[in-house]
């Protein structure tokens, strides 16, 4: 399973709206034979490639997978159809499949003679490579992180304005493979305006990564021509709101399942305010300025009851930074 879940996190940020799964193909004996990630819509999904990898070895073998196979006929034929076709004798899978259109194909599989065993790693799973997805098929909008790298006293900026760099290499490194993984990355028009940045996936020698993610501006003004967020490097979406529930419909509407959330504090304040912050990743630089601007806006707090909770699901370090991932704690 922790193979199936690598090839699932191989294809992250490649396959929305659909989910990014991952299969590992087993023989009779137990010896891996064909593994597979789903591909971009319209292409097969991971069970297909796995499959197809193995061939006739498959035959009386197990196949390992990331998401409950589907048994509907969408883009692709029914996964069901391709695993009974091969003669699997045994499909495990970490998450029942949450969508009611594609949900039910662990029973198909067993009213049909395969041994099936679902919940294996089933909360790796769930809060790796099918967070974002799960969030979207739960809440009907796109996931969201909101990231930003802070001194040690939560200083985004000196006084000056001047912010390069706060955080390490390792972390500047860490975040583009964050972005390379996202469907979209979203500023503010403040934060293009002031700092102008490219709000693009690049590699640690600056070369842009073969895959971009959606580059989403969020304001009211034109933005300036020159701007290097207009460039050719990828596709920029300008979205004329000030409402984050707004800017989230727009993107749930082009198939946008996963969103990174950067720029300055107001668009987080914004976005904290109105619930719609999914996930906190914060790069806590080991640096103290004592002045400047702090990393969270107005987020509708007025008194201590009303704070916004969170929960810590992990704390790492990345260089000399320290990594934290934290979700909200909510009812």
């Amino acid at each position: 399973m922790w193979t199936a879940v690598e090839c699932a996190e191989a294809v992250r940020g490649t396959t929305s709206p659909n989910p990014p799964v991952g299969c590992v193909v087993l023989d009779r004996d137990g010896v891996v034979v064909g593994t597979g990630g789903t591909q971009p819509p319209g292409g097969p999904h991971a069970e297909v490639g796995a499959l197809a990898a193995a061939g006739e070895r498959a035959r009386g073998g197990t196949a390992v997978v990331t998401l409950e196979p589907c048994s509907h006929h969408g883009r692709t034929p029914p996964c069901t159809d391709a695993l009974l076709a091969a003669g699997v004798a045994r499909v495990v899978y970490a998450v029942s499949d949450p969508n009611p259109q594609a949900a039910g194909g662990g029973r198909v599989l067993a009213d049909a003679g395969v041994r099936v065993e679902g919940g294996v790693l089933a909360d790796e799973v769930a809060g790796g490579p099918l967070r974002a997805w799960l969030h979207s098929v739960a809440t009907g909008r796109p996931h969201v992180t909101w990231k930003y790298a802070a001194t040690l006293d939560g200083r985004v900026a000196a006084a000056d304005g001047t912010s390069r760099w706060i955080s390490s290499a390792d972390s500047r490194a860490e975040v583009h493979e964050v972005r390379r993984k996202v469907d979209a990355i979203v500023a503010g028009r403040g934060t293009v305006l002031a700092d102008d940045p490219a709000l693009t996936a690049r590699d640690a020698g600056g070369t842009p990564a073969a895959r971009q993610p959606l580059r989403v501006v969020v304001g009211l003004g034109d933005l300036p021509d020159g701007a290097r967020v207009l460039d050719a490097a990828a596709e920029t979406l300008h979205v004329r709101t000030h409402d984050p529930a707004e800017v989230l419909a727009v993107l749930g509407a082009r198939g946008v399942v996963d969103v990174l959330l950067e720029g300055g504090p107001t668009l987080a304040g914004a976005f904290a305010r109105a619930g719609l912050v999914d996930r906190v990743l914060a790069y806590v630089a080991p640096v103290l300025l004592g002045a400047g601007p702090v990393a969270l806006g107005d987020a509708g707090v007025s008194t201590i009851t009303g704070a916004h909770r969170l929960r810590v699901e992990g704390v790492t370090m990345s260089g000399p930074d320290v990594r934290v991932s934290a979700v909200p704690v909510r009812d």
